[in-house]
């Protein structure tokens, strides 16, 4: 897609040079949240010459491990936030989850902090209702019908207006967390009471969402950018496929193979959501692909972890892109991708101090990558890795990624006591 000036004016200034970290030239960048998405972006950052500042709710999280400094906070606890953004005075603030308060990133932009992509999209794109009601109002792009209830028969109700089967999802989740797929009536309580404990901040609001026969779930990467002439752009990246066998993520691959007339579609949704939310940064916009029609989604103000495929499949991954756009630096694209896929690595069991064996079997794969997320804890269904594979074809690298993933064999060094909960 074409590149074309943006929407709002970003707080990021456009930048030329950077200077060096721990100096006082430095361009600092603050993430909040330190996953494995923040510790490729804290990577890509660091390449570039800037210093990282961590902060997560737990300590040793991935990104501290490449990080300058690091800080644990309760995410939500917005006095605790900004206590850490005044002494650090960051250049820029880089939200890399959901749990957090939202109401003080306003408050922080308001005070002259850059927010990216800036505070009110980061508000919008972690609750579901906001960025649904954007898109379907605002932005006129077609999604799924939806309902939003407050209580048990307040989801009944919308359930049987909507249609079983349906979705029951928590308003702030993502990765498929606090989502349920609903076959039928005896079904909606158990999932109500899944979306309202267990999405990433609990909250009785939930959405009843239309299950759409849909032939291929589908990232369209969006990268809002500065041009090297200072103006702003929007990029659309090669379309990612991507599958769920349950809810959560579980593979990926790069090019998803669409036509040309589903690409311009879903392309043309991209740019209007992301230039309704403005700023600067990548955005995964999560689409439907159904015979030739697109439908929106949601939307994450960040690099999507359906993006990791670009670890292999993109000269310069999702990651570099979002570092290069928040630090104000320029980028023209977009640029060729070669076949590649992405498998996840789960944690089975519950415990502390994960290990993996089977890398020797992992790593006799061609053309194959591993990426550890070195997290602390594991339980079932936690990412704990991806496995990245380049192939002749789509079909080819997929496969390598699978095998390569479930060779890899995870073990629990140390039991959970009694009680803990997880980090």
């Amino acid at each position: 897609m074409p590149e074309s000036d943006g929407g709002s004016e970003p707080k990021v200034r456009f930048r030329r040079s950077l200077g060096t970290p721990l100096a006082r030239n430095a361009a600092k960048l603050l993430l909040l949240g330190s996953g494995e998405i923040g510790r490729e972006v804290a990577i890509e950052a660091i390449r570039l010459g800037a210093e990282v500042i961590a902060v997560d709710r737990y300590a040793n999280a991935p990104a501290m491990h490449v990080a300058h400094r690091s800080h644990v906070v309760p995410m939500t606890d917005g006095r605790a936030l900004r206590a850490i953004v005044e002494r650090e005075q960051p250049d820029v603030i880089v939200p890399e989850i959901e749990q957090i308060d939202t109401t003080e990133l306003v408050r922080l932009q308001e005070d002259g902090f850059a927010v990216v992509p800036n505070a009110s999209a980061t508000r919008i794109t972690m609750n579901r209702e906001r960025i649904r009601r954007l898109a379907a109002e605002t932005g006129r792009v077609r999604t799924s019908h939806y309902l939003l209830a407050d209580t048990v028969d307040e989801a009944r109700r919308a359930a049987r207006e909507i249609g079983y089967p349906c979705f029951v999802k928590a308003l702030v989740s993502s990765s498929g967390h606090g989502m349920t797929r609903v076959q039928s009536a005896r079904g909606i309580e158990r999932a109500y009471r899944e979306a309202t404990r267990h999405g990433r901040v609990p909250n009785r609001r939930v959405m009843i969402e239309e299950s759409i026969d849909f032939d291929l779930e589908v990232t369209a990467l969006t990268v809002r950018h500065y041009l090297s002439s200072g103006r702003l752009g929007t990029t659309a990246l090669e379309p990612i496929g991507h599958s769920r066998p349950s809810t959560v993520y579980h593979e990926s691959w790069q090019p998803a193979g669409l036509t040309p007339k589903v690409v311009h579609g879903l392309n043309t949704v991209a740019k209007k959501v992301t230039d309704l939310l403005g700023g600067v940064g990548v955005f995964g916009v999560e689409c439907f692909v159904k015979g030739e029609r697109v439908y929106f989604s949601e939307v994450s103000p960040r690099p999507h972890d359906t993006g990791l495929v670009t670890l292999g499949s993109q000269w310069n991954s999702e990651f570099a892109l979002h570092a290069r756009a928040v630090l104000g630096l320029p980028y023209k694209g977009p640029e060729p991708v070669v076949p590649a896929a992405a498998h996840v690595v789960l944690g089975s069991e519950v415990g502390w101090s994960p290990g993996f064996g089977g890398l020797d079997q992992a790593l006799g794969e061609p053309g194959v990558r591993v990426f550890l997320f070195g997290k602390p804890e594991a339980y079932p269904e936690r990412r704990l890795g991806v496995v990245v594979a380049r192939g002749t074809s789509v079909a080819a690298a997929r496969r390598s990624a699978a095998r390569a993933a479930h060779a890899i064999e995870r073990t629990i060094a140390i039991p959970p006591r009694r009680g803990a909960r997880a980090a």
